[in-house]
């Protein structure tokens, strides 16, 4: 087992034992026991009441975070013509056809997220075996296969997050980063959490919300009271 840092056992010491966090302050103390010498990000794990193994238990989806992610994406588009042209104008860092297609099989991926309009997915199936495993593949589920291709580059840039669950049922995405502070992390974290209700299968029995953590990159994970973490009313 690898031994662990003097930093990272004088975090730990922070954190009561047994106690599961309210998800504010989970953030708080998130970000006063990072001891990173750079911006560490923060990210969210939940573990939900599915079963992904059943097509119809799968939640999948994506949303925009208010404050974004800290981190801006290189956002690839299959496009041709005037659809090209609306994605440069949007902000799109590599835009092209076949050509793309051809550079991606030679194994090319120096881009995060792909988005395709909808008559490119000829091209663009080809290359699943490539871009599926990576999570990079366009999906219209979400929201990476349209023909609003200005709009979809927008909201990848403003800090748009993609989900899946994994084998396990667990879902997890980045929240931000350490400097964005507790209140715009919490504003995030509750983004999030609303777009995975409502992506809840109908085919989902029992408890949906089981389990929650946040974690840092180099912190320790807080588990979070999961009869807390929907957003606050009134």
């Amino acid at each position: 087992m690898p031994k662990k840092g003097k930093k990272y056992l004088e975090a730990i010491k922070a954190i009561e034992p047994g106690k599961a966090y309210d998800p504010k302050e989970a953030l708080e103390l998130l970000c006063k026991i990072s001891f990173a010498k750079f911006d560490e990000t923060i990210e969210v794990a939940l573990r939900l009441g599915v079963d992904p193994r059943h097509a119809d238990q799968m939640v999948r989806g994506a949303v925009v975070l208010p404050n974004g992610t800290g981190q801006e994406a290189k956002v690839l588009v299959f496009a041709r013509g005037d659809k090209a042209k609306e994605a440069q104008e949007a902000g799109a860092d590599f835009v092209g056809a076949e050509d793309l297609a051809e550079k991606i099989q030679g194994g090319w991926l120096e881009f995060d997220k792909a988005v395709a309009t909808p008559d490119m997915m000829g091209v663009v199936g080809r290359l699943g075996r490539i871009l599926g495993p990576r999570g990079l593949m366009p999906n219209p589920r979400t929201g990476t296969v349209t023909n609003d291709i200005a709009g979809a580059v927008r909201e990848i840039k403003q800090g748009k997050v993609e989900f899946r669950t994994e084998k396990t049922g667990i879902v997890h995405a980045r929240l931000g980063k350490v400097s964005f502070g507790p209140d715009k992390l919490a504003e995030n974290f509750y983004a999030f959490v609303d777009a995975i209700v409502r992506a809840k299968p109908a085919a989902a029995r029992g408890q949906y919300l089981r389990g929650a953590t946040l974690t840092s990159t180099m912190g320790p994970g807080i588990p979070l009271n999961v009869a807390r973490v929907l957003r606050p009313t009134g």
